[in-house]
C-alpha cells in the first residue's frame, strides 16, 4: 500500500523538480550558438573582403587615371601587387586594365588596348558591343579607363556561405590628360 501512495508523490515531485536544467538546455542550445557565430562572422569576413576589393580597385583605377605618360608592363606588375596588398588576398586574383573610346558617329564603343596581370584574358572588340548599360554617357571621342579584378574568396568557415569570385568593374575618365596610353618598352 504505501508503495501505491509513494509512486504518486515521485512522480509529482519529480516534474516539479528543475535541477539541472540550464545544464542541459545549454548542451542543447551551445551548438546552435557556435554556428550562428561563425556563421555572422564568416559573413562579415565575406562584406569585408569585398569592401577590401572594391576599394582596391577604384584605387588602381584613380591612379591610371592620374598618369600623362604611357604606362607599361612593369607598371602594370606594380598594379597587380598593390592589389594583393591591398586585399590581402592569398588566392589568385587578376586585374584588366582596358581604355574605351566612343565612337558617335556608329554610336560605339572602341578599344584602344586592353593589358592584364592573373589569369583573366585580355579584352577584345566584340566583348564591348555589350557593354552600353555598363558605361556612363560619354561624348564623341572620350576615353575611358575600365579596371576589372577578380579574386577567389574562400569563406574561413563552412556555415552555408560557398566559395565564390569577387569582381568589381570600375570605370574612370583620364584627368590630367585625353587617354592614357601604354608602351611595351619600360617608360623613363
Amino acid at each position: 500500500m504505501l508503495n501505491l501512495k509513494l509512486k504518486p508523490l515521485l512522480r509529482a515531485d519529480f516534474l516539479r523538480n528543475e535541477d539541472g536544467a540550464i545544464a542541459i538546455e545549454t548542451i542543447i542550445i551551445f551548438p546552435v550558438l557556435f554556428w550562428g557565430f561563425m556563421a555572422m562572422f564568416s559573413t562579415f569576413d565575406a562584406y569585408r573582403q569585398y569592401s577590401m576589393h572594391q576599394k582596391a580597385a577604384y584605387t588602381i583605377s584613380d591612379m591610371i587615371s592620374r598618369e600623362t605618360l604611357p604606362i607599361d608592363s612593369d607598371y602594370l606588375d606594380g598594379a597587380h601587387k598593390l592589389f594583393d596588398a591591398l586585399t590581402r588576398t592569398p588566392q589568385d586574383s587578376s586585374i584588366r586594365v582596358s581604355i574605351l573610346n566612343y565612337d558617335a558617329t556608329n554610336a560605339q564603343m572602341n578599344l584602344d588596348w586592353s593589358k592584364t596581370r592573373g589569369s583573366s584574358a585580355p579584352l577584345v572588340g566584340s566583348n564591348i558591343e555589350t557593354w552600353t548599360t555598363r558605361l556612363p554617357a560619354m561624348v564623341d571621342g572620350e576615353r575611358i579607363i575600365v579596371v576589372e579584378t577578380s579574386a577567389h574568396y574562400d569563406p574561413p568557415f563552412k556555415t552555408g556561405l560557398e566559395a565564390r569570385e569577387i569582381q568589381n568593374f570600375i570605370f574612370t575618365r583620364p584627368r590630367y590628360a585625353p587617354q592614357v596610353l601604354y608602351s611595351d618598352t619600360p617608360v623613363g
